[in-house]
């Protein structure tokens, strides 16, 4: 009886442990699959719900030496690049501003063109970088805008041959049975190719009688293989190279004027200028009122050429280049009512006199001012004076009278 009782009892444990197992199991499944399921709810809610668009880019520059078109930075929105002449673009020319906060393209620059840097002249040429121009300065042999033409000359005209500092040995090489030899940038060779010298190319010279565009903007020097700019007395050299700035030696208190004197600076110079008032005239004197004016004493009531003399007399003191160009305003009046006064309600312009009357001329440049015009060019060096007037008339009636005493100072030179 015991035994059997004890058969059942290992039998019903078996049962359990089996069902137990199955149960382990399907739990196990059912955990696994509520995990996967989490998994593709958090992916597909990610998905749906991206990040906001960004409504804007961050703004962007013009480049040096070049312009921005567009002021808009909003998504969907272009911007545009250009160069200055004489410059290209690197980068892109459009960028437009993205939803997602970034602009498409790559950052523009610009680069100065340089003619030379495609190598354009063949066959040994030597090139010369001019302005917005290159010139291809061929050996003896070749000919040609880029060298490209074989021909037999001379030796050029413009070498310079007689200082030993202006030549030097040129570099040789063997190459496949022959010699072959080279000179530097800015030299040519000359003489036979076993008996050859480099010779200095006379830039200077060569831009002068082949009609190209001019190196310097006053003089040119060559030098062994190249050449530089100079300027004039009272100029400078500008960081270009080739153009030159006036030196304002009154700023710089370079100058002798002594007191009393007022410095005007000049093309190239100074000049010490002393205005004086006219002498008194019958009933008609004038008072200094500062350096560059003098105003009228009363006038006798009844003293009619009094009061048709100019009330004030001003001076003034230009400088300008050589030949200048044409028209080209020099100089503005212009009135102004005094407080609690009516103001003049037409006026009139005259030239009052001078010593170049012709080559200028007054016109009205709006209700209550008027210019004077340079309208014939003038090559300096030379002073010019010229005197304008403008008559204030109220009601047809004429009011007073103002005189403006200009001194043109000319230059030896256009720049």
């Amino acid at each position: 009886q015991s035994c059997l009782s004890r058969q059942q009892l290992l039998a019903a444990i078996r049962q359990m442990q089996q069902l137990l197992k199955g149960q382990e199991t399907r739990f196990s499944e059912g955990l696994r699959a509520v995990r996967s399921r989490l998994s593709t709810i958090h992916a597909s809610l990610a998905k749906a719900a991206p990040e906001p668009p960004a409504a804007a880019c961050p703004a962007l520059q013009a480049p040096a030496d070049g312009r921005k078109f567009g002021t808009k930075y909003l998504v969907d929105h272009e911007v545009h690049f250009a160069c200055d002449p004489g410059f290209q673009l690197l980068g892109s020319s459009t960028r437009i501003c993205q939803a997602n906060g970034s602009w498409t393209g790559q950052e523009a620059h610009c680069a100065e063109i340089s003619e030379c840097s495609s190598s354009p002249c063949q066959n040994g040429g030597t090139c010369l970088e001019g302005l917005n121009h290159f010139k291809c300065l061929c050996p003896p042999q070749w000919t040609g805008t880029t060298c490209q033409y074989q021909t037999q000359t001379a030796p050029p005209t413009w070498s310079v041959t007689d200082d030993p500092a202006f030549s030097r040995q040129p570099r040789c090489a063997q190459i496949a049975q022959a010699q072959q030899c080279s000179c530097d940038p800015g030299f040519h060779m000359s003489g036979t190719a076993s008996n050859g010298i480099c010779q200095d190319l006379n830039e200077c010279e060569v831009y002068q009688q082949q009609g190209g565009p001019r190196l310097c903007a006053h003089a040119c020097v060559n030098i062994p293989g190249s050449f530089h700019c100079s300027c004039p007395a009272g100029y400078v050299l500008l960081g270009d190279g080739k153009s030159c700035e006036d030196i304002d030696e009154c700023s710089l208190s370079q100058d002798n004027c002594t007191s009393g004197s007022t410095c005007i600076n000049t093309g190239g110079g100074f000049q010490c200028v002393t205005p004086q008032c006219p002498p008194a005239a019958g009933n008609v004197s004038y008072v200094k009122t500062s350096p560059f004016q003098c105003k009228r004493n009363p006038c006798p009531m009844e003293s009619r050429s009094c009061h048709q003399a100019p009330k004030t007399i001003s001076f003034h003191y230009l400088p300008l280049p050589s030949k200048l160009q044409t028209p080209a305003p020099l100089f503005r009046m212009a009135t102004a009512a005094a407080p609690g006064r009516p103001g003049p309600d037409s006026l009139r312009f005259g030239i009052a006199g001078g010593n170049n009357r012709g080559h200028f001329v007054v016109q009205r440049s709006d209700r209550h001012s008027g210019e004077l015009l340079l309208v014939q060019s003038l090559q300096g060096p030379r002073t010019i004076h010229v005197d304008v007037d403008m008559a204030e008339y109220l009601d047809r009636v004429f009011q007073a009278k103002h005189l403006s005493k200009i001194t043109l100072f000319v230059s030896a030179y256009e720049f």
